[in-house]
């Protein structure tokens, strides 16, 4: 088995990266950067072990990893608030995702955001790190009215695709997969993923990056379902508006955002360590 060649792994980003909706079972959130960061020490660790005493990482060969990202922040937030701290840890893999929230705001600049999504991707690059993100999926089968915000997230993806050419970046690309629209993969509020739908992130980086066991089959779609009587559908919907779109507006109208008084989850390199009951 070939080593995983990174050690240092920082993740910077929104509610995404952060996690939600992967709760961990302890009262926070897991999600896909957690997840990628477990198969990394996972595959580093079978290495150590089966590698000659001789032929063994310096130290203990644990993967260390931070994750800065913070809920409702927009790409310019997370370049002045992350991108300086995530450096100072010198990375050999980073992770950036960023753009749903400035794509879902009035005033949506896609030449400043992608300005910014450069500057960070190129800082981390030019750092020696490697540098993964993704583009934004299609959720207008998902969310209620998200067709009008569809020409901003296209010209977004394709900024992402153009920069990622340019910068060397490693950019999954998730609106090309139908997988990514299923309302499966998506939590109640649908605007963030379900714990299946963070490991389909997490195994689909995996894959990309060329992690030890890491294939195509997070693309599989899932197995088809019967569609919801009208009277579910209608229940649903109303439901969803009174829990999760109606404050969403009222946080808009007064100025405030989720993220407000939250800190990164894990603002410093620790070591990761898989369970054993991961072997």
């Amino acid at each position: 088995m070939t080593a995983p060649r990174f050690a240092r792994y920082v993740a910077i980003g929104d509610s995404s990266t952060e996690g939600l909706d992967d709760p961990d079972g302890r009262g926070h959130y897991r999600g896909w950067a957690d997840r990628l960061a477990e198969q990394i020490a996972r595959a580093r660790r079978d290495v150590q072990d089966a590698a000659p005493r001789e032929a063994r990482y310096g130290g203990d060969g644990e993967l260390l990893y931070a994750n800065l990202a913070v809920r409702g922040r927009k790409t310019r937030e997370i370049l002045r608030e992350q991108l300086g701290p995530a450096l100072a840890m010198r990375p050999d893999l980073a992770t950036v995702f960023s753009g749903t929230n400035d794509v879902i705001r009035k005033g949506f600049d896609l030449g400043a955001v992608r300005a910014d999504v450069e500057t960070m991707w190129l800082a981390l690059r030019d750092s020696g790190a490697t540098v993964v993100s993704f583009t934004l999926p299609d959720l207008s089968a998902v969310i209620p009215f998200a067709h009008r915000i569809m020409p901003r997230v296209h010209a977004m993806n394709d900024a992402l695709r153009e920069t990622a050419a340019a910068t060397g970046t490693i950019l999954v690309d998730f609106s090309a997969s139908p997988l990514t629209s299923d309302p499966r993969l998506w939590s109640e509020d649908r605007l963030h993923a379900n714990a299946l739908g963070h490991e389909r992130i997490a195994a689909a980086l995996a894959h990309a990056l060329g992690l030890p066991g890491a294939d195509e089959s997070w693309a599989t779609p899932l197995p088809p379902a019967s569609p919801p009587s009208v009277a579910r559908r209608a229940a649903t919907e109303l439901l969803w508006t009174r829990r999760y779109f109606l404050p969403w507006v009222w946080r808009r109208a007064t100025g405030q955002s989720s993220g407000d008084g939250v800190l990164p989850k894990r603002p410093t390199l620790a070591p990761v360590r898989p369970e054993e009951s991961s072997r």
